[in-house]
């Protein structure tokens, strides 16, 4: 949201007390040199759901700033600015660990050790037993910055096991708050050039309720939308995502999928059975790699694993997520050494530890109350109105 380079910051700013710009709508603007994007820190690969959590949290920034303006009067719109983004960056990092992970793996156990990852096991006793240093205790928020031996990066294998594409329908029912009616549109059709004219025609509120409603798909075998295997984008030659996705695996030595399972502490398995129970999965697979299962490339495997109970995916690809999860924050001085009040402000700090996707949202559309009444987690399903 907030782009890579200083001057591209400075293009979505207002100028004026620490504000992103937004039209009198409360829109961001158009891109001038985008067609159909916003203007944003970062709009490649544009459409819809970008545009969503884009607006949404552009809004969440100008909030953030109204509030520390009120304690700070004295702020000019640098100050203002760059407080803003560190605080509205920690919310996003604490919703994306303690919310959308535990809704995508949908586990007790799961729930319990992201928000202990987080803020530490609540227990006094253990607390006191351990010590304030302890992130099993106190979690990884505020402990001491470590690098683990190696600055801290998307690894390949990080990327190489977020390849979920598969989450991503061929279509979405476009829902309004306001009545019934229901509206299906193919997902291409709300990316790229198109993506603004969608936005204005069905309405922010509208769409970020029809996506509360709306379920991902099964990041399984089977299941990559087609609209990505036969992909046109601003005049490129026809694209085949799926394709893509095992080559880029391929060509960067990513490991294949039963020497990756080695590596990440799995036992190595000797036949197609062994990595899934899908019907017919192990005997196309077999035909495929020749009866060699050692072939098998690693998406193929994550797609076909059977899977842990509540998990949206596989446990070998967890065990990437919750390192990266845990390196994402520990490295990050932002989180650790410097994540205290003379960095943040204690105005900063207390709006990261009230705040949640669910309070996010109906802050900027309250509208959407009766939709989230009795939703927990906004990456839940939410409630269906009946208009």
């Amino acid at each position: 949201m907030y782009g890579s380079d200083r001057a591209r910051q400075m293009q979505i700013r207002s100028g004026a007390d620490g504000k992103i710009a937004v039209g009198d709508d409360g829109m961001l603007p158009a891109d001038p040199v985008h067609p159909g994007a916003d203007l944003t820190g970062i709009n490649d690969n544009w459409w819809v759901g970008l545009s969503l959590l884009h607006n949404l949290f552009a809004r969440e920034h100008n909030v953030i700033c109204d509030g520390l303006k009120a304690r700070y009067p004295t702020w000019k719109d640098e100050e203002l600015f760059q407080h803003a983004r560190l605080i509205n960056a920690a919310l996003i990092a604490k919703i994306h660990t303690v919310e959308w992970t535990p809704g995508i793996l949908g586990h007790p156990a799961l729930d319990f050790s992201m928000h202990a990852n987080w803020s530490g096991i609540p227990c006094r006793v253990l607390r006191a037993v351990l010590g304030k240093n302890s992130e099993a205790a106190f979690g990884i928020i505020g402990s001491p910055t470590d690098q683990h031996s190696a600055p801290y990066a998307m690894t390949e294998e990080f990327t190489a096991v977020y390849r979920l594409h598969p989450l991503i329908p061929e279509n979405l029912d476009v829902r309004r708050l306001d009545s019934t009616e229901i509206t299906a549109s193919d997902l291409v059709k709300m990316q790229g050039p198109a993506s603004r004219k969608f936005m204005q025609t069905h309405g922010f509120a509208n769409l970020l309720y029809s996506f509360g409603t709306a379920h991902p798909g099964a990041i399984r075998l089977h299941n990559f939308p087609n609209f990505l295997r036969r992909f046109t984008k601003d005049g490129q030659p026809l694209l085949d995502v799926a394709a893509i996705d095992i080559m880029r695996d391929r060509e960067r030595g990513v490991p294949r999928y039963n020497r990756f399972r080695e590596l990440v502490g799995k036992k190595r398995v000797n036949t197609f059975e062994e990595i899934t129970s899908i019907p017919g999965a192990a005997r196309k697979m077999r035909a495929i790699y020749k009866g060699n299962v050692d072939r098998v490339d690693l998406m193929v495997g994550l797609l076909a694993e059977d899977l842990p109970e509540g998990f949206g995916f596989s446990d070998t690809a967890f065990r990437i997520f919750i390192l990266m999860a845990s390196r994402r924050l520990k490295s990050d001085r932002f989180f650790t050494d410097d994540y205290r009040a003379e960095v943040y402000t204690n105005f900063g700090l207390d709006w990261i530890h009230n705040n949640g996707m669910k309070s996010v949202l109906l802050r900027h559309m309250p509208q959407l109350g009766p939709a989230l009444e009795g939703v927990n987690n906004a990456f839940a399903p939410w409630n269906v109105l009946r208009g």
